[in-house]
């Protein structure tokens, strides 16, 4: 089969497509055959060095994959045939940019009936990022104010749509080019952080949810005994002290598999209430272009990986 390794640091140029052994599930595991592979920030960060979440190379980075199932292992909970998608193995090594993956069958779930691989493979870092901090960590419900940074880019397109779904009010921060895009997610309000200073415009939200690595400036827009979701500082044990210290409460999430919520997600993209967007897609020879692309910072939703 074909995959993406690395062999050492580097740019997008140390990202080789090979031919290498298809692997085999074991026990409660699914063999995916990948139709598509999203790439993230954090497989950036992680090719380049920035970020060496898996230690030294040679690798594979990727993790969001949508297939069709190949071979079920003894008490996998699917059959071959069936449609899935997920992240497996997150933070360990996936290898998801391949033709095929082996992992456990309770980190995918089935694929959501009404949208097609591509747009599948886009949605579940991102959607489960939103998803783990807004309804698992804050328990966003009716009525709550929601300020979201980042609201056009991955996770924050999705974040927008995951607070809406559950009746909150969504405050949308985006540059002003992705207004009109933010508020189709269904955003209530939209800032442009280029002209407009958010702590000073916004007050009494329940939940800021931070993708910016700048969590001490939300502190002043929570009311008190509000939630600062933040899935870049997470390990920050500083900020955390000083969010409780002010009378709030710090969640810092670090994505990993579920696939009940995954399930919770796909019957919201079936309802019609969530639909990822794809910027753009590459074939897996042009894996690195697709690395350029996301590393520049100003995607609108996501870049995909046809396989």
């Amino acid at each position: 089969m074909r995959a993406v390794i690395q062999k050492s640091f580097g740019g997008p140029e140390v990202l080789e497509v090979v031919e290498t052994e298809r692997p085999k599930p074991l026990s409660g595991e699914v063999l995916v055959k990948v139709h598509a592979s999203a790439v993230n920030p954090v497989d950036v960060a992680v090719r380049s060095g920035a970020f060496p979440l898996l230690g030294e190379p040679p690798f594979g980075v990727g993790w969001d994959i949508s297939g069709v199932v190949e071979e079920a292992g003894p008490g996998a909970r699917f059959e071959v045939g069936d449609e899935v998608y997920g992240m497996p193995f997150f933070p360990r090594a996936a290898t998801g940019y391949a033709e095929y993956v082996a992992v456990p069958s309770r980190q995918v779930a089935r694929k959501p009936a009404s949208i097609d691989h591509v747009h599948a493979a886009a949605i579940p870092l991102a959607a489960l990022t939103a998803w783990q901090g807004l309804v698992q960590a804050a328990e966003v419900t009716k009525g709550d104010r929601v300020l979201i940074q980042r609201a056009a880019g991955g996770v924050g397109h999705f974040a927008v749509q995951i607070a809406k779904a559950r009746g909150a009010h969504v405050i949308a921060i985006a540059s002003a080019a992705r207004h009109d895009f933010v508020r189709g997610l269904g955003a209530d309000e939209v800032i442009d952080y280029r002209t407009t200073d958010f702590t000073e415009a916004v007050k009494d939200v329940k939940v800021v949810f931070d993708s910016t690595a700048q969590g001490d400036l939300s502190l002043g827009v929570l009311r008190p005994g509000g939630v600062l979701i933040s899935i870049l500082e997470h390990g920050n044990p500083e900020l955390a002290a000083r969010v409780q210290a002010a009378g709030r409460r710090f969640a810092g999430i670090s994505v990993e598999p579920d696939y009940a919520a995954l399930e919770a997600i796909a019957e919201l993209v079936d309802a019609g209430l969530i639909r990822p967007y794809v910027e753009e897609t590459f074939p897996l020879a042009e894996v690195g272009k697709a690395h350029e692309l996301v590393a520049s910072g100003h995607v609108q939703g996501k870049i995909v990986l046809t396989v």
